[in-house]
């Protein structure tokens, strides 16, 4: 593990790609905010421990919500790119998330299948039981991993990657995510991130093909040190 002068916690890195453990508040791709993303400060590590001259090559392969932590993947080539995509709309990269929702869950385990819309004026998703017009079908699987007095630590596998897929979905069951006040939760935390961290990745290398399996850490918080 690496850190640089942006605190990048690097948790696996090549020729071909870079992983790395995104904090609550990054932005992973530059956006109307103007903030910088999560993207440059990687390409400003690679550019600094490589000395790289010139610009940097970095791929986005997929997003993490701002509020949320965890694992994401850049491509430092554009044949990794290009694979890693390929493998993410094949459903090859599993990736496994942790969140800690309000109350405890009464199912140990359950797939919930829902429909959500999303609307983009206040970049929300409204998860429906039922099909409607224009919504977009939801699958995830959740356990209870452990049960605390007003939460409860679950580990969710996605079948879909839908926008606030996660967040919406167990709003719907009435178990919001700590902080996560768009999705009916009753305060905000006080970094203003919420209680959702992707916290592990496995696909095959999309060059080397071996398998690769990634674990990032939870924020250094009091509730997470519980779990």
């Amino acid at each position: 593990m690496h850190t640089s002068k942006d605190n990048l916690l690097v948790l696996y890195e090549d020729n071909h790609l870079i992983i790395v453990n995104k904090r609550v508040g990054d932005l992973v791709q530059g956006d109307k905010t103007g903030d910088k993303p999560l993207s440059e400060i990687v390409k400003s590590y690679i550019k600094e421990k490589y000395h790289k001259p010139g610009e940097v090559y970095l791929g986005v392969v997929h997003r993490l919500d701002r509020p949320t932590s965890g694992v994401v993947i850049f491509a430092r080539t554009s044949k990794a790119l290009t694979r890693l995509n390929e493998a993410f709309r094949n459903k090859e990269i599993q990736k496994t998330y942790w969140a800690i929702v309000k109350n405890p869950v009464l199912k140990d385990e359950d797939t919930l299948t829902h429909f959500l819309i999303k609307n983009q004026k206040n970049n929300k998703s409204t998860a429906y039981t039922t099909e409607k017009h224009g919504s977009k079908k939801a699958v995830l699987h959740y356990k209870v991993n452990k049960v605390f007095d007003n939460y409860s630590l679950l580990e969710i596998d996605l079948e879909t990657g839908r926008h606030h897929q996660i967040r919406a979905q167990l709003s719907k069951i009435g178990y919001p995510v700590k902080g996560d006040l768009k999705y009916g939760f009753n305060r905000s935390n006080k970094d203003a991130g919420i209680h959702l961290h992707a916290r592990e990745i496995s696909f095959t290398h999309p060059v080397k093909k071996e398998a690769i399996h990634v674990v990032a850490p939870t924020p250094k918080e009091v509730l997470w040190d519980a779990c």
